[in-house]
């Protein structure tokens, strides 16, 4: 479904090429000051511009529909919306029929018998994240009563982890009409400890439900992560070294049972290769009934990675506003 949480509950709605996208955010308290003006910092790291992303520019101006009185949240159901302005509808009118390989093209049409707006990807498109991204605005409002902060940084692009590459790296794959993926990590420091509930609602829980729910994410680990598996116990256990929980290490990633343990949280998420690329590719057109060369138009990320910062920390801060006393 389009909608998560339960005490700050968030739902999305729109298409790429629609009329409009955004946000209704129910659970919001009451009192906290809050104007357009709040959201462009974030808006402008997940806006496209910088090389290597998308040629569609939008100014992706937020309008507070409602939940916003005299420039204060109303406790009221909270309504963004962010209207589409810059569309060419026209690049995507063959992929009904010819689907892009590794997009959600084909299986949105099984999902939905073909109703479904493929435009730019529909409600698949990475630009719902706008959606996101205006909900971790607030969220981070609500966290700030706690001291929490939240950041992240791209730390891998294409395999490659030294930033001076990445330029170079970046040139190479446009030219060739390609695409490459990253890994994101995101920290949250400042949370107390015993936020969270074993099992089902467990804080890594949460937090991959949000973070698997961003477009082209499509692995997550918590501290040591997979490379846990590769230790002894010896190795991989965190020292407490103080009566307030604090570890000498922090390969647990601030969580421990699913409960937050005091240390900083620390998430890693692996973001795949934009499916859409205009390198020819061979996959299969319903008008024919047979494998036939696809060449992708329109506007796209060669390294959708490079916005997926701003998207993440909005991931974990919707989802610690999940456990706010």
């Amino acid at each position: 479904m389009n909608t998560f949480g339960n005490k700050y509950r968030v739902s999305i709605f729109g298409e790429s090429h629609g009329v409009g996208l955004g946000v209704v955010i129910d659970g919001v308290p009451p009192g906290i000051e809050l104007t357009e003006a709040d959201f462009e910092a974030d808006l402008a790291r997940r806006r496209s511009g910088a090389k290597g992303t998308t040629p569609r520019k939008e100014a992706d101006l937020p309008e507070l529909v409602s939940g916003i009185f005299h420039g204060h949240t109303t406790g009221a159901p909270l309504t963004v919306l962010f209207r589409n302005e810059n569309t060419r509808s026209g690049d995507y009118s063959h992929l009904s029929s010819h689907p892009r390989p590794s997009h959600a093209d084909w299986v949105a049409k099984v999902k939905y018998g073909g109703y479904n707006d493929y435009r730019g990807g529909g409600h698949f498109s990475g630009r719902v994240t706008l959606g996101l991204v205006a909900a971790g605005v607030v969220a981070k409002k609500i966290l700030a009563k706690y001291s929490i902060g939240i950041e992240s940084r791209l730390i891998e692009l294409g395999g490659e982890t030294d930033p001076e590459c990445w330029e170079a790296l970046i040139d190479k794959t446009v030219r060739n009409l390609d695409s490459v993926g990253g890994i994101i990590e995101c920290r949250a420091c400042g949370v107390p400890a015993g936020w969270g509930e074993p099992f089902f609602d467990s804080v890594e829980s949460v937090l991959a439900h949000l973070f698997f729910s961003i477009p082209a994410v499509k692995g997550i680990e918590f501290g040591n992560g997979f490379e846990a598996a590769r230790l002894r116990g010896s190795e991989n256990n965190d020292p407490i070294v103080s009566a307030d929980g604090k570890t000498g290490t922090n390969n647990s990633g601030g969580i421990n049972g699913g409960i937050t343990n005091g240390n900083e949280i620390i998430a890693r998420i692996a973001v795949k290769p934009t499916p859409s690329i205009s390198v020819p590719q061979q996959t299969w057109n319903e008008e024919t009934s047979s494998v036939e060369t696809l060449i992708v138009k329109g506007r796209h990320d060669a390294c959708v990675a490079l916005r997926v910062p701003v998207v993440a920390e909005a991931a974990m801060a919707i989802g610690l506003a999940q456990f706010v006393p």
